[in-house]
């Protein structure tokens, strides 16, 4: 561990000088990479999700650990939008001239190293790997065990670009103690970690919160929350209920719990539960809820879970501003939605939420990166402080200030 980290740090010097134009190439021929080995990752996918099949991993896991032809595409598309956006080390973020006359810069540099822990998706890998590279940083990536085959094959494919380019392959690699332990270790290791970023289970990114010395910006649990007000389109309301709870309801973006104004609640939820049942999602609801359609009773319990499932708890409230209150309490920052054809109304809920993301009239499982348009993301960050929200490469970046002076001294 001592000599892999050491190397990562020499890797993370030569990368912070590379230049723009260089990583633009590089970038561009690990997109290349992916797509002419496309069937070795999806082969070695294979192997991850016949060892899920027989350790009984849910069917939302499973579809966020499966890579097809098509999603491997889409990995080497996401690098070359990564590729393409604008360079984001060197930018002067502010300039100034101080009172005594030196010139001051303000200016973006690389973080240094940084570790992401993540589980099941090996998409992570290859967006990762090249959002930490587009911005100047190493990554040290840790998947989970489920995605082990899937993630060595994807990370030995952008290693051996690395390598022809004479660039060390700690530049972007995997922890090579995956252990327990090996986290345990890792997350301590501030002498040579700028950053941890954890991605996944609640127990995960509370292990690493709890004791990290390394700082570190939490990817936590989205539980999210759409609330359909009573002057809600409901067209726009059952489009987008339906959208942002069944589109893919193992991503952090799903909804987990639907919110319904009083004054509509007997008119949409009929309709609300025929179109979930066609998608066979299990409804359950508050004391309100199973007066007006035949679905479970939720209990405290659930509006506290995020089911990563196809399950749904449906809460009536009086209005939005219990809305907000039940979200403020049981919410976790990440993405929640009005679906509202009030101005007023909305623009109270969008200023009063306090989640990364906040929606009008739309689906949380826009909350992405490449959704963003910033190719992809390394997280989902619910932190308030450095990153909020899809952390693209500028959030993958610190600053220093350059002082330019002409023999000034001080009094």
């Amino acid at each position: 561990m001592e000599r892999f980290l050491q190397n990562t740090k020499t890797s993370s010097k030569l990368l912070s000088i590379l230049s723009a134009a260089k990583k633009r190439m590089i970038l561009e021929e690990m997109a290349d990479a992916i797509d002419g080995y496309n069937m070795v990752i999806v082969e070695a996918n294979d192997i991850d999700m016949k060892y899920a099949q027989e350790n009984n991993i849910s069917d939302a896991l499973k579809d966020r650990l499966m890579l097809d032809s098509s999603r491997v595409a889409a990995m080497a598309s996401s690098i070359r939008q990564i590729s393409a956006l604008r360079e984001p080390v060197g930018r002067v973020l502010d300039g100034w001239h101080a009172e005594a006359g030196f010139k001051i810069e303000k200016v973006s540099v690389p973080i240094g190293v940084i570790g992401v822990i993540y589980e099941s998706r090996p998409n992570v890998t290859a967006d990762v790997g090249a959002l930490c590279f587009k911005s100047g940083n190493v990554a040290i990536l840790k998947g989970g065990k489920e995605a082990e085959n899937s993630n060595r094959a994807i990370a030995e494919i952008l290693q051996g670009v690395l390598q022809k380019h004479g660039l060390p392959k700690e530049t972007i690699a995997l922890l090579p103690d995956s252990s327990r332990e090996g986290v345990a270790s890792l997350i301590k290791q501030d002498k040579y970690v700028d950053l941890i970023i954890p991605r996944g289970g609640e127990a995960l990114i509370r292990y690493v919160c709890d004791n990290a010395t390394v700082p570190v910006v939490k990817h936590d649990k989205g539980l999210c929350h759409t609330f359909i007000d009573k002057d809600a389109d409901p067209d726009k309301a059952l489009a987008i209920s339906l959208n942002a709870k069944c589109r893919r309801t193992g991503i952090c973006g799903a909804m987990e719990t639907l919110l319904v104004h009083e004054n509509i609640a007997e008119m949409i939820l009929p309709k609300l539960k025929t179109e979930f049942e066609k998608e066979d999602t299990e409804l359950i609801g508050c004391a309100k809820t199973v007066e007006i359609i035949d679905i479970q009773k939720a209990d405290e319990e659930d509006w506290h879970t995020e089911y990563l499932d196809n399950i749904l708890s449906i809460k009536v409230v009086a209005d939005a501003d219990e809305a907000v209150e039940h979200i403020a309490k049981y919410g976790s920052g990440h993405s929640d939605a009005i679906i509202t054809e009030n101005h007023t109304t909305a623009e109270q809920f969008l200023n009063a939420v306090d989640s990364a993301c906040v929606y009008l009239n739309a689906s949380t499982q826009f909350t992405d990166g490449g959704e963003f348009g910033f190719g992809a993301e390394v997280g989902i960050s619910t932190n308030k402080l450095h990153a909020r929200g899809p952390m693209g490469i500028n959030e993958l970046t610190t600053y220093k200030y350059k002082i330019y002076g002409k023999a000034h001294t001080r009094a």
